[in-house]
């Protein structure tokens, strides 16, 4: 197995899907929270911005979580995300 393959499957293991669909979630907050601050550098709102052009939506995350879990019977491994709403 490639180094860099090792190192994704021990990363897999030490974070679970529940807590990388958390950090999704809240990150795309925190870049929302960003965008919508006026008190907050106008290139920083900009790149904020940007950014969630191309970030999934809430939605987007928990059905990719959700195609994951169902594909993770075939594959026999954890899947990446989850597809339950976690706070």
């Amino acid at each position: 197995m490639s180094a860099f393959r090792k190192d994704i499957f021990t990363r897999w293991n030490v974070t679970r899907p529940a807590e990388r669909t958390r950090t999704l979630i809240q990150t795309r907050d925190f870049l929302l929270a960003l965008k919508r601050d006026l008190s907050v550098a106008e290139d920083v709102r900009r790149e904020a911005k940007r950014l969630l052009r191309h970030y999934p939506s809430v939605e987007e995350i928990l059905l990719h979580g959700r195609i994951l879990e169902e594909e993770r019977f075939d594959l026999m491994i954890e899947p990446f995300l989850t597809s339950k709403a976690v706070d």
